[in-house]
């Protein structure tokens, strides 16, 4: 099966359809992109698609293969014409596109899962991270925050 995403026309992804791989086959036998555009144009009568991979996400495939386009879309996505990228939603209005692994990066780096935060999300108001040193605490009283070596209590 083949995957492509409808498009808005703001390159928003408005819908995710899957081809069988009969309908995008050139005369040559061989699944070609255009062929299978042509297909959902005739069938649906809409005119912007884009294939997109269901192994794909954050510029890796699953199964070791070559990846596509970033990341397999979805409905709310962002098809990005010049790096030939699907986004997922911004989290954040701070965050910025990693164009290399196709995803969103905070301005500070993650500093990841540790023993002694095991939980953290990213505090826009703060522009920082901020964890707890237990599982399943609420957030509106993180007891620790991140200043980009180490975390520091708050």
């Amino acid at each position: 099966m083949a995957t492509f995403a409808k498009l808005g026309i703001n390159g928003k992804v408005i819908a995710v359809h899957s081809v069988s791989d009969a309908d995008c086959l050139n005369a040559d036998g061989i699944e070609d992109e255009t062929v299978g555009i042509q297909f959902l144009e005739n069938l649906h009568g809409w005119p912007l698609w884009k294939q997109t991979s269901y192994n794909t996400y954050a510029n890796q495939h699953k199964g070791g293969g070559t990846p596509f386009r970033g990341n397999h879309a979805s409905v709310g996505y962002t098809w990005d014409d010049e790096n030939e990228i699907f986004w997922p939603p911004k989290p954040y209005d701070s965050w910025v596109k990693d164009v290399s692994n196709a995803k969103w990066v905070a301005p500070t780096a993650d500093p990841g899962y540790t023993e002694a935060v095991p939980e953290r999300r990213w505090n826009e108001t703060n522009s920082r991270w901020e964890g707890h040193t237990e599982f399943f605490n609420t957030f509106d009283d993180a007891t620790k925050y991140w200043d980009g070596s180490a975390w520091q209590d708050k």
